[in-house]
């Protein structure tokens, strides 16, 4: 009998490396098959907090094992998903009282977006179904949150599939989209949302955004005006204001969510990656209780028709209690603020250098865009970038010409420098190219 092949995800046979085997995980670590040791620069698809394999944990999930491993939660509930639900509760914005599990980060938005339409239709405006979202936005795999992602290589062969959307401005400083330099502008990018919604509110259900950090479509960092002015306009024009945080929130932009910076709360709002400190699959969409109020009632179709075999998975929920708690017990944010400050001064030294076309930071995320002729994902540098860095026994996956850095709370200083010296090193190949 012939064994299957893996199929990778993200990975091209004829042109990427081949996959590296990895048999154990210790705090910012990796350690391959063959005896070498990796720096976790990305936290593992920026999923992982505390450190591989955190004690603490592990334990909580080995003493779940010991008393339940799965039931499904429709129609049953159990104490992992309570004690999480009241967790979550003491750290999320106040106006979210309401959290609906799921599996990972696009289902969480899948959920969001279902419920940003239906609590409109249950409310007695139908009309309002159309969603609106940002240029260079990234959501997910799947199809409706490949519909609210931008156009790129990840969604093009898909296009028949995806729904319309209407795309707004995004607050991208290094390339503004209408022409203007950050320290003389008023955020004038805004202004192409407020016409959007003004123009089309009576259709529009909700505006989805990546709070103050676009992940996948370049770790675009927007200034906190940006989101302000997009909460403006939603509430000025009765529109859903969904918070997709499922790559920022539990602590990666120095508060446990972007939206705490701007003092902005959400209607709804998209978690996944670390509410489990990275550890197990498991999604979430906290909602306000208006919106909880609009899916009850007597009539079958106010009901939210919508599950996952895995929702609530006691194991993960367990996992993830054990990661708020380190949250309390542990001095995590003073970690954050560790890697903040070397991300800073790192980040100024390359400032000029003639390889570099910006740098971007905002809390543990840094970034520095490659300035080359191919700009974009399918950047020619990407995989030469990723080669050198693996061969400096550091883990760090491009976005295109785009390098950074997101690592575990954990990553020792040395390392992190470690790590910075090898980007910097990097870049002076990349003028050799």
């Amino acid at each position: 009998m012939t064994p299957l092949e893996l199929w990778y995800p993200f990975h091209q046979p004829a042109r990427d490396p081949a996959p590296i085997r990895i048999v154990r995980g210790e705090g910012a670590y990796l350690y391959t098959d063959d005896g070498r040791r990796l720096v976790d620069g990305i936290s593992s698809w920026w999923t992982n907090l505390h450190g591989h394999n955190h004690p603490r944990i592990m334990a909580a999930i080995a003493e779940q094992t010991r008393r339940l491993d799965h039931v499904l939660l429709a129609g049953f509930t159990h104490e992992p998903v309570e004690k999480l639900a009241a967790g979550l509760g003491r750290v999320l914005p106040p106006n979210l009282t309401r959290i609906f599990f799921s599996d990972d980060g696009s289902t969480a938005v899948e959920v969001a977006l279902k419920m940003a339409v239906q609590f409109w239709h249950n409310t007695g405006r139908p009309a309002k179904r159309r969603i609106v979202a940002l240029e260079n936005g990234y959501h997910g795999d799947t199809v409706g949150a490949m519909s609210v992602g931008d156009d790129s290589v990840f969604n093009e062969a898909f296009g028949s599939m995806l729904f319309p959307v209407e795309r707004a401005h995004s607050a991208y400083c290094y390339q503004c989209p209408v022409g203007k330099k950050r320290e003389s502008c008023r955020i004038d990018c805004a202004d192409h949302l407020n016409e959007i919604l003004e123009r089309g509110h009576d259709e529009i259900a909700a505006v989805i955004v990546e709070p103050l950090l676009q992940g996948a479509g370049g770790m675009i960092v927007h200034p906190i005006e940006f989101l302000q002015k997009v909460r403006e306009a939603c509430s000025r024009w009765d529109v859903l204001l969904i918070a997709d945080e499922v790559f920022t929130g539990f602590g990666r932009t120095g508060r446990m969510f972007a939206c705490q910076h701007a003092g902005v709360e959400p209607e709804l709002m998209c978690l996944s990656k670390g509410i489990t400190g990275g550890v197990m699959a498991l999604g979430a969409t906290a909602a306000t209780e208006r919106i909880y109020q609009a899916f009850v009632g007597a009539e079958p179709d106010r009901t939210f028709y919508h599950g996952h075999s895995f929702t609530g998975n006691p194991l993960a929920c367990a996992a993830a209690n054990a990661s708020l708690e380190i949250f309390e017990t542990e001095p995590v944010f003073e970690r954050i603020a560790a890697s903040e400050a070397i991300h800073r001064e790192r980040l100024a030294a390359l400032r000029g250098h003639p390889a570099v076309g910006d740098t971007r930071q905002l809390g543990t995320i840094a970034a520095v865009e490659v300035a080359t002729p191919d700009a974009g994902y399918t950047s020619s540098v990407k995989t030469s970038l990723y080669r050198f860095f693996l061969d400096k026994g550091i883990l760090l996956r491009p976005l295109g010409n785009v390098v950074y850095l997101v690592p575990p709370y954990i990553i020792p200083p040395d390392e992190l420098h470690r790590a910075w010296d090898a980007i910097a090193e990097a870049l002076h190949s990349v003028l050799r190219m």
